[in-house]
């Protein structure tokens, strides 16, 4: 049975040295003009260090005018030299110690902030149901602007070729651009590109196969695709077979298997705080295991033409190659471990290590933080929410070339975090 340590060879022909990857983690280090700066280039080649096979970006936006947050980098419209300079530093440095990079190209949809766009764009008029007032009521795209976001991931697509990324995925999961259209809450077209769960994935279908038609044969093309939302009434875990089925005709090379979305946040472990889970397809409550999205993969590898992924909550050795001696994935995704510990996979690969402490479970903001009485659901998603700024820093500290820190206090970072993040919208050259 193959183990962490074996190469896996891609559909195109492309080897990946080992079964460990770097999953897609946003982050934030673009500058005022969502150009890649030399701290991707400091990041990533402390992350290809640490002995990974690949390394997948976080959000490389495709619209600059929807951003995920105001620190992507965003390939949009002609490139200058010097984006694409620098594109090509943050390949090569992505590249050492034998490592494949793919760019994750994706489109934010109605999930891009407020204080980034003020009306975001999404398949219908469907805002996002949470507090707080961060997403606006986004305006229903028109079917020339369908068009022309299959002909940005096309354009995104090549130039990443072009600066030497080892390959490109397409982000249609959490929530973003790609996944609304699957979701029926929020995709009330009438036209071919709503309704019927084809014309729902038509947008999907068309971007991956055109992408696939101008990169050629030889480069690699993955999706990242919701096994559900966990919504009731949404994405279900048996549209997402459906879907696998339509993809094994389109030359998808790695297809990694996630769900959730920011109204039902399974992909950071915090489903459930929002609203209650429901759970599609398969009966065994994935919340509690270690692998969050596996028990769907198992499935999805029952039909899939092409290697799977999976990525989320894995942590121990064993773990990692009991998924992959089930089939159920063919590479294992680390995350947030990896802001921790940048050297991890090299030490599960070897040994040395035998699982990755989850921090997710260790960081908190502390009993009684909102008092006596405050409802459970509110703690565990500032818990959540601490946590995820307290990752950001260490993946800023990893940019600076400094090592990260294993302890923090969560309410500071988050506070720091969200005026970070305003100060760098209001610094964007719109």
């Amino acid at each position: 049975m193959p183990s962490l340590s074996d190469p896996l060879r891609l559909p195109c022909g492309v080897v990946l040295k080992n079964r460990l990857a770097k999953a897609a983690m946003t982050e934030g280090i673009a500058d005022h003009l969502n150009r890649a700066t030399e701290r991707h280039a400091t990041l990533y080649r402390r992350w290809a260090k640490g002995g990974p096979a690949l390394l997948i970006t976080g959000n490389v936006m495709i619209d600059r005018r929807y951003l995920e947050r105001p620190g992507n980098v965003a390939i949009d419209g002609p490139q200058t030299e010097e984006q694409r300079r620098r594109l090509a530093d943050y390949a090569r440095a992505a590249t050492d110690n034998g490592a494949a990079i793919f760019a994750q190209l994706s489109h934010a949809g109605r999930q891009t902030p407020s204080y980034v766009a003020a009306e975001p764009v999404g398949p219908s008029a469907v805002a996002v149901k949470l507090p707080g007032g961060s997403y606006g009521p986004p305006r229903a795209l028109s079917g020339e602007e369908i068009l022309n976001v299959v002909e940005r991931f096309v354009h995104a697509a090549i130039e990443c070729k072009r600066a030497g990324f080892s390959g490109v995925q397409i982000h249609a999961a959490h929530g973003y651009l790609l996944s609304e259209f699957l979701n029926p809450l929020a995709n009330r077209r009438e036209d071919e590109w709503g309704g019927s769960l084809e014309n729902r994935a038509r947008l999907l279908v068309s971007t991956v196969r055109a992408v696939r038609a101008r990169v050629g044969g030889g480069y690699p093309v993955s999706v990242k695709l919701n096994s559900s939302d966990f919504q009731k009434g949404g994405y279900s875990f048996e549209e997402c077979l459906q879907i696998v089925r339509w993809l094994n005709d389109e030359g998808v090379d790695l297809l990694e298997i996630s769900g959730g979305s920011y109204e039902q946040p399974m992909m950071i472990g915090l489903g459930g705080a929002m609203e209650p889970v429901v759970e599609a397809g398969v009966r065994k409550s994935t919340i509690e295991r270690e692998a969050y999205f596996l028990e769907y993969a198992e499935k999805v590898a029952e039909i899939a033409s092409m290697p799977l992924m999976v990525t989320g909550g894995f942590r121990s050795r064993a773990a990692m190659n009991g998924a992959i001696e089930s089939g159920g994935a063919d590479i294992i995704g680390l995350a947030r471990p990896l802001c921790v510990d940048p050297d991890l996979p090299g030490r599960l690969i070897a040994g040395a290590v035998v699982a990755a402490p989850a921090w997710e479970k260790i960081l908190r903001l502390g009993p009684g933080f909102l008092g006596p009485g405050s409802p459970s659901s509110l703690v565990k998603a500032l818990n959540g929410f601490g946590a995820m700024a307290f990752f950001y820093e260490n993946i800023y500290r990893l940019a600076d070339g400094e090592e990260p820190v294993r302890r923090a206090a969560l309410l500071p970072a988050f506070i720091r975090f969200q005026r970070a993040e305003r100060a760098a919208a209001r610094a964007l050259a719109r």
